[in-house]
């Protein structure tokens, strides 16, 4: 469930020319655009956005880049994307990184459905005249080039059915290809980006069942690389993402110095999809409320915005 309160009844016009009294004169008022764009969903603040341009003739996006700053900044610029566009954007932003931050990458290709995924797709192409495939495979190399290359353009069957001797058989499969390291990473990767998500899921309660450990258990404890990270991770958001997105939000505010770019990213994402359950996830986790996490580690306009996309007034 969302944690997002919409309004079924804004004007976008209205809505537009508040947010341009707010933008206007000495000092962006923060407030008043976090109690606007804050409580609008991606319909909603796509009209807006169309309105302010017809009024004004300036784009929206640019001018609260322009306004604001830090971290509130980069997670308004974020919110007020249309999703698919979001997530193309994160995705570009990632390759780009130093780092090169795969975890996105494989987070955008395993949780999204495949319809969701396919839009994604054509956003980025869109966007930056060149295919997501084509850039993450310009950015990475050997297996697991070839494991995102095949995440990233999988196009997954979305039906609930599954086949049971094919779990046990892949499940096996899995499980020898992870004993033979590196020579079994093509079968992982055959596995993973091939068969749909509730097979995978079967396919991993069959190995836990067979060999008496969990698959990602085995995984970190077979191989660190960067090949069997990315496995693990495709693993985690297939099997149980709200599980994957609350050690993601631990991990941003245990991490010495808060990982803004993480939390931004988590909450942004799912506010408007599945952020309560993430939530509740949370508290049987950490027997601390989220809210109470993120108010702690955030401040200012920044905190103010991420907790009304969280559904707590500040």
């Amino acid at each position: 469930m969302a944690t997002l309160i919409a309004p079924s009844n804004h004007s976008p016009v209205e809505d537009a020319e508040s947010i341009r009294k707010a933008v206007k004169g000495w000092g962006a008022d923060g407030k008043a655009i976090i109690s606007i764009l804050g409580h609008r969903n991606a319909t909603q603040r796509t009209q807006i956005r169309e309105a302010y341009h017809n009024l004004f003739q300036e784009d929206l996006i640019k001018r609260l880049e322009s306004e604001l700053s830090g971290d509130f900044e980069r997670a308004m610029y974020r919110w007020i994307w249309e999703p698919a566009e979001r997530e193309a954007l994160l995705a570009n932003l990632a390759l780009k990184s130093a780092d090169k931050n795969y975890q996105v990458i494989v987070e955008i290709s395993c949780v999204l459905s495949p319809e969701e995924l396919f839009v994604v797709r054509r956003a980025y192409h869109n966007r930056y005249k060149r295919s997501l495939e084509e850039d993450v495979a310009a950015n990475t190399t050997g297996h697991l080039g070839r494991l995102l290359v095949g995440l990233v353009s999988s196009f997954r069957y979305g039906g609930s059915e599954i086949n049971a001797k094919l779990a046990e058989s892949e499940a096996d499969a899995l499980h020898e290809a992870i004993k033979n390291k590196n020579k079994g990473n093509g079968e992982i990767i055959r596995i993973l980006t091939t068969r749909s998500k509730t097979q995978l899921v079967a396919t991993f309660n069959r190995y836990r069942d067979d060999h008496g450990i969990a698959i990602t258990k085995k995984l970190s404890d077979e191989g660190s690389d960067e090949f069997h990270k990315a496995a693990n991770l495709a693993i985690s958001c297939i099997n149980d993402h709200k599980k994957y997105y609350e050690k993601v939000l631990r991990n941003a505010m245990e991490s010495v110095g808060t990982d803004e770019e993480a939390l931004t990213r988590v909450i942004v994402t799912r506010a408007e999809k599945d952020l309560k359950e993430i939530k509740e996830v949370y508290y049987k986790r950490n027997n601390v409320h989220l809210e109470h996490a993120v108010a702690k580690e955030t401040s200012g306009d920044y905190k103010k915005f991420l907790l009304t996309l969280m559904g707590k007034e500040d």
